[in-house]
């Protein structure tokens, strides 16, 4: 089993009162790096290791402009937020619980930066995915025919295509041999291995 983090701003606060009592700009205002809605997903598979990039180029998701939001191509995450959010996406990626006993899911944590005047609060949560190796897909009629038969089997919440292997996303634990079974199946391909 593989695993991601995706990271999602869920909201932003400001306290003026405190910005204007003990801030050199008391009309700072509320963060500029974030924005709610704002979504990151960090991978650490294959050549891809977004962690020791301090989520350099992380940013899936954004209204606003991505060369000015940290997270996206130009700017690695806040410092003030990668101090909060950082030990929660390496948990994560290991496979780990999160935030064992204190979350309803123990792949959730709901955390913020330590800027006190202007808070960012995060969702980090913990995505499980089996990456699958099949020969003999060759076009968007392929994929769609073994999305739809790997989207029946119980637990399996998404299926995305990669010119390398295929991301299942679980709930939970699927044994392999189901898997690659329900692939077979489709007639015309094989799985030549999963990780």
């Amino acid at each position: 089993m593989q695993h991601k983090v995706r990271l999602t701003v869920i909201d932003k606060k400001l306290y003026p009162e405190l910005q204007t009592q003990y801030c050199a700009n008391p009309n700072a205002g509320e963060c500029s790096c974030y924005n709610i809605g704002d979504e990151f997903i960090f991978e650490r598979y294959g050549n891809a290791d977004d962690f020791w990039h301090m989520g350099l180029g992380t940013l899936v998701k954004t209204d606003y402009d991505p060369d000015k939001i940290a997270g996206g191509k130009k700017i690695p995450h806040c410092s003030e937020a990668w101090d909060a959010i950082s030990r929660y996406i390496y948990t994560g990626l290991q496979g780990g619980s999160i935030m064992r006993r204190w979350m309803n899911d123990d792949r959730i944590m709901i955390t913020c930066c330590s800027d006190g005047t202007r808070p960012v609060i995060f969702k980090v949560e913990r995505l499980d995915y089996k990456a699958l190796y099949i020969e003999g897909i060759g076009c968007d009629k392929c994929r769609n025919k073994i999305s739809d038969a790997l989207s029946t089997v119980e637990n399996v919440k998404d299926v995305i295509f990669k010119d390398e292997f295929t991301e299942v996303f679980l709930e939970k634990e699927v044994e392999d041999e189901m898997l690659k079974s329900v692939v077979e199946n489709c007639g015309g391909y094989m799985v030549t291995r999963i990780e």
